[in-house]
Order: C-alpha cells, then sequence, then structure tokens
C-alpha cells in the first residue's frame, strides 16, 4: 500500500516536471537545437533522480555510452529505459509513431530534437528518408534509438527481431550499438506502481558494419536477449 502511494506520487509529479521544465526551456529550445537537448537531458535526469528517492528505484547505465554517430537497437520494456538511454547520449532521436507529433510537449521536442514521425505501416518510407538524410547529410549527427521488436515487450516475453533495424544498419554503413536492459520488472508497461530496486540499461559490444542481414539479425537478437535474460535474472535474485 506505501509502495503504491509512493509510486503515485512519483508518477504525478514526474508528468508535472515535464510541463514545468518544458515551459522553462522552450525559449532557448526555439532559438537553438541545444536548448531541446538540454530540455530532455534535465528531464531524463530528473526522472531517475526522483525515482530513486521517492520510490527506491535506482538506475544504473553500464557499458560504454555512445557518442558518435550510430545506430542503438535497444531492448524496450517501458518508458524507463528511453528515459535512461536519452539521460545519457548526447544527441538521441528516434523514429516514432507520426501520432506523437501531436502529444504535448512530448510531440514538439521530439521534433526539435530530430525524431522522424512515421504512418504506421509505412516503415519502409521512415528507413528510405533515414538513408537519404545520412546521405545528403540534411539529417544532423546523433545517436538514432531503435527498437528492433518495433513495441515494448515484458520481461521473459518473446516477439521477433523485425528487419527494418538491418536495413538502417546496411544503407546507413554505421556501427549499431546493442543495448539490453531489465527496467521492465521494476517499471512496467502498464500501471502505477514501481518496485524499489536496481534497474540496468547495459551498452553490449558495439556491431561493427559489413555482416549480411542475416548474420547481422542472428547477433542482434543473440545478444540483446542473452544479456536482457542475465539482467533480469539479477534482478530478481537481488
Amino acid at each position: 500500500m506505501i509502495q503504491s502511494l509512493r509510486s503515485l506520487l512519483f508518477v504525478g509529479q514526474m508528468y508535472a516536471m515535464m510541463a514545468l521544465m518544458a515551459v522553462f526551456f522552450t525559449p532557448w529550445a526555439i532559438l537553438d537545437r541545444r536548448g531541446a537537448f538540454a530540455g530532455v537531458h534535465t528531464y531524463c535526469r530528473w526522472v531517475r533522480w526522483t525515482a530513486a528517492w521517492m520510490v527506491g528505484l535506482r538506475t544504473e547505465i553500464r557499458g560504454k555510452v555512445p557518442t558518435e554517430e550510430v545506430l542503438i537497437a535497444s531492448k524496450h520494456q517501458s518508458f524507463l529505459d528511453i528515459i535512461m538511454i536519452v539521460s545519457v547520449v548526447p544527441r538521441p532521436k528516434f523514429i516514432m509513431k507520426a501520432s506523437l507529433k501531436w502529444a504535448p510537449i512530448l510531440g514538439w521536442y521530439a521534433l526539435r530534437i530530430g525524431c522522424v514521425p512515421v504512418d504506421r505501416g509505412k516503415r519502409a518510407e521512415a528507413v528510405r528518408q533515414m538513408v537519404e538524410g545520412v546521405a545528403t547529410g540534411s539529417q544532423d549527427p546523433g545517436q538514432l534509438i531503435i527498437y528492433p521488436q518495433g513495441t515494448r515487450v515484458a520481461p521473459d516475453a518473446r516477439k521477433p527481431y523485425k528487419i527494418g533495424t538491418a536495413v538502417l544498419y546496411a544503407e546507413t554503413g554505421q556501427t549499431c550499438i546493442p543495448a539490453a536492459t531489465n527496467v521492465g520488472h521494476f517499471w512496467p508497461r502498464t500501471g502505477i506502481r514501481r518496485k524499489p530496486g536496481l534497474a540496468v540499461v547495459e551498452f553490449l559490444d558495439p556491431i561493427g558494419p559489413g555482416l549480411d542481414q542475416e548474420a547481422f539479425m542472428t547477433r542482434l537478437e543473440s545478444d540483446i536477449e542473452t544479456a536482457s535474460d542475465r539482467l533480469l535474472q539479477e534482478a530478481r535474485s537481488a
């Protein structure tokens, strides 16, 4: 009961601070894109800090944080893995659902930091846009965060890895950094209650360019799933 109440208070202040920080950083973000990145970094770090003392949910980043222009292919279990990755990479951006661009606060900031909105069912067009942007230099450099399974996946659940990640990897010629996590054990896809413990996002060994599609997908799935299972076991045995 107490943990549920603490979780409710945490979630409430988290969304209240999203609005307050958006207002605070918007003038700078309008004039300079660096203001938008400062806003999203500050907010994500605030969420991590308040989660630790309000609900006992500590967060840890493991592995080498990518700072160059790369693809980050991450396991996606809840909003928390997004928060954690964005809090540490310098210029994060996403391919996002087109409907999100109309979301208050989130939509405008997402567009400002370079996210690409895509209509559902038109991911091939998104891949083409991103590849063109890299080739022509029209896309600002940064770390493109993608979710190979295309959606949030609960711990222990298994969903197929989609081929779009391999297409981006091949067409851009960029290094891919897999990322594993156990955050779904503490912060579920739905609901308010947050569990205390240590949530981890781990950046794994990079996959350099040049692998064929099948070899890339096999390695990507194996690396992410093996590491995520290990992190989940660590969380459950703590």
